[in-house]
């Protein structure tokens, strides 16, 4: 499998350079072969070459399986020009190889409970485990936008959120799909009863589900989803949603973990390669110095076997290797407790490669 490599800036090349230590302890032990191939995007890309996404970057990214990305972005950017930003690769990149579905799981180590800010008792035994599939590619996000002076002074804006039947199915296919892998519930967040987009959405979903008669779909409001998140996470399986809608729950169900340096996730497309990156940022405040959580990047990794190389024992291998590592009393400093053993990022990449 050949594997396109962007370490990024701040903390992506020392989570990368872990989370490949892990994929080679996988080939090892499953008799596979990964190749990797780095290349530049984000700051150092701009450094580099004055762009953010160069050319040749995405072009061993489309000849490649999978794209594994560290991290973009960091002060030293901040002042550039929108387009020339480095948070502009990734949107560039996205758009390019067609990824139209953000898988995000929100999984809590029964080990981390205590991490969270909401209660253990709001938490099954076995911790949580929500993965939130958002659309990519439409909603308020990609509609018209303006904005004009008005007669009267003062100023107009607007955003429109747009959706077709074909951006619609295509997502809840990729949400059906997956739900049959887990517990096999779906539930569609929308704003059904005000928007006439989302009335759309509730109609496709609601087609779509007839072909899947083996998950149990159930259709939710986005308030009340918010709601339901904090109160009750546990009734949640898979949540399938809009552009918007996803980018603010997902976000959500992220905190309920406790720490953004555990969270991987997905872009995927229809027969294109699949991206695959931590949820967290650069954090340029603790680059290079050993300080910066890897799970994220290496879940990520877990992740990339199971979509994009069919590989369900190679991931549940190293997702368990976390989970032994995590009960062994190993943690990084974000997620450090009281008499947990405190490591760095290379230590940990190196204890969840010696338990696979």
């Amino acid at each position: 499998m050949k594997i396109a490599v962007i370490p990024g800036d701040g903390i992506g090349p020392e989570v990368v350079e872990q989370t490949i230590v892990v994929l080679n302890a996988v080939g090892r032990k499953f008799n596979h072969r990964f190749y990797f191939e780095e290349v530049l995007m984000g700051g150092t890309a701009i450094d580099a070459v004055g762009v953010p996404l160069p050319d040749e970057t995405l072009e061993i990214c489309r000849n490649s399986d999978a794209v594994l990305l560290g991290a973009v972005g960091g002060p030293k950017w901040d002042n550039m020009p929108g387009d020339l930003r480095p948070e502009a690769g990734l949107l560039g990149i996205r758009k390019a190889l067609g990824l139209f579905a953000n898988i995000r799981p929100a999984k809590l180590f029964p080990q981390l409970k205590s991490a969270s800010t909401l209660k253990e008792e709001v938490f099954a035994e076995d911790g949580l485990d929500i993965l939130v599939v958002r659309e990519l590619t439409g909603d308020l996000y990609f509609g018209d936008k303006g904005r004009e002076e008005l007669p009267q002074g003062g100023q107009r804006a607007w955003d429109v959120a747009v959706y077709t039947t074909h951006e619609v199915e295509r997502v809840a296919r990729v949400a059906f799909d997956i739900a049959r892998g887990r517990r096999r519930k779906v539930a569609s967040i929308d704003k059904a009863n005000v928007l006439e987009s989302s009335r759309l959405w509730r109609e496709v979903v609601s087609r779509v589900g007839k072909d899947y008669p083996d998950i149990e779909l159930s259709h939710m409001y986005v308030d009340n989803a918010a709601m339901q998140l904090v109160r009750n996470p546990a009734q949640f399986d898979v949540i399938l949603t809009t552009n918007m809608f996803g980018d603010i729950l997902s976000d959500e169900a992220a905190m309920l973990t406790g720490s953004l340096g555990m969270l991987p996730s997905a872009s995927l497309g229809q027969g294109r390669p699949g991206l695959y990156e931590p949820v967290h940022g650069s954090a340029p405040d603790i680059a290079g110095q050993d300080k910066a959580n890897p799970i994220a990047t290496i879940m990520s990794a877990a992740m990339m076997l199971r979509y994009s190389f069919g590989m369900d024992d190679e991931a549940l291998a190293v997702e368990e290797s976390v989970g032994r590592v995590l009960q062994q009393g190993y943690r990084t400093p974000d997620i450090a407790g009281t008499g947990m053993v405190v490591v760095g990022t290379r230590e940990m990449g190196r204890l969840i490669a010696e338990n696979i």
